[in-house]
């Protein structure tokens, strides 16, 4: 004997939209006697390397040579990875400038950018005091969890 399992077409709408609007991969409900999950398959990256985009240079600034972004793996001693899935935002606003760029130095807990996850601006403070190396995001991209944002040495 088969049992029915009456499938709730809403709630899966709405799971489904709050997948695109958070751009999460997976989200599951439970309400104590079934549990819902849709997840998003998504096509494989090998490796995601992106930079800042090029400042206009100001009269008397020198050009600054920078090494090419590397692939770099969370168990690098310098990464910083992303808490959350969400998406990554180098600068407070528009308008703004970054918080930070290759070369700066920081300190333990300066901002190093926003990650806006569900409508919320988190900001992600610097792990250690050190120079910023590498910024392996791109302004307004998604990020995933785990994944390698910065490198600081």
């Amino acid at each position: 004997m088969t049992t029915k399992f009456d499938v709730d077409a809403d709630m899966i709408r709405r799971l489904a939209s709050l997948i695109d609007e958070t751009g999460l991969t997976e989200i599951e409900y439970d309400d104590g006697t079934r549990k819902i999950r849709v997840a998003r398959a998504l096509a494989p990256v090998a490796a995601q390397v992106a930079s800042a985009a090029p400042q206009p240079m100001q009269s008397g600034d020198q050009p600054q040579m920078q090494p090419a972004p590397q692939v770099v793996d969370a168990g690098h001693p310098g990464a910083v990875t992303a808490p959350m899935v969400g998406t990554a935002y180098l600068q407070p606003d528009p308008q703004a400038p970054q918080f930070v760029n290759v070369g700066d130095r920081v300190e333990k807990g300066d901002t190093l950018l926003i990650i806006e996850a569900m409508k919320v601006m988190n900001q992600i403070p610097s792990p250690r005091s050190g120079t910023v190396r590498q910024i392996l995001v791109t302004n307004g991209h998604p990020v995933e969890y785990g994944e390698v944002l910065m490198i600081i040495d």
